[in-house]
């Protein structure tokens, strides 16, 4: 089928990246299989996004997109009156709990960008943006530290196909945040 007039090409090549990086990993993305995935010509690919970079820069910013709205959705992260440490504990339920592909894909993407230097940026984006929410509620040092613990948690259970634990989370974060937090 041609499409001469297709505004939404670019957003299903990428949401096409996303199905081959999630059913293939990182190794089978190419513009030839998310070409084939997206039922687009290769030269569209191409047009849209020049290198394979480019691509996955746009990939990862859409799945960074995906968490921060669950982060948004969960608005008592920014009440102080609410429990810290079970808000996040709670987050990262929400996270967790939903489509674990697109958590997965989102760390694929992400630990990327150990070898591809583009991508480090937008890696960068989703935790800064994080631990800019949570320094509402605590120091920049307390809100690294909860970031990584966070990142340590998501990928302890992505690793080893571990039911998420909601009342370890909690302790663990808890034991970074003083109760009158």
């Amino acid at each position: 089928m041609v499409r001469r007039y297709d505004p939404e090409r670019r957003q299903r090549i990428i949401d096409a990246a996303i199905r081959v990086v999630g059913e293939k990993g990182i190794k089978g993305l190419s513009h030839r299989s998310v070409a084939a995935e997206a039922d687009v010509p290769l030269g569209s690919t191409t047009y849209h996004f020049k290198t394979l970079d480019e691509l996955m820069v746009a990939a990862l910013r859409q799945a960074n997109e995906g968490f921060a709205k669950v982060v948004a959705g969960r608005g008592a992260l920014e009440d102080p009156r609410a429990d810290l440490a079970g808000e996040l504990a709670a987050l990262l339920g929400d996270w967790l709990g939903g489509d674990r592909t697109a958590v997965e894909l989102e760390y694929e993407l992400y630990l990327a960008a150990l070898r591809r230097p583009a991508l480090k940026p937008v890696a960068a984006e989703c935790g800064v943006g994080l631990g800019e929410v949570l320094e509402q509620r605590t120091d920049p040092v307390t809100a690294r530290a909860l970031v990584a613990l966070m990142d340590g948690i998501c990928l302890e259970v992505l690793l080893t196909d571990a039911r998420y634990d909601e009342a370890y989370a909690r302790e663990a974060f808890s034991r970074l945040v003083p109760s009158s937090r």
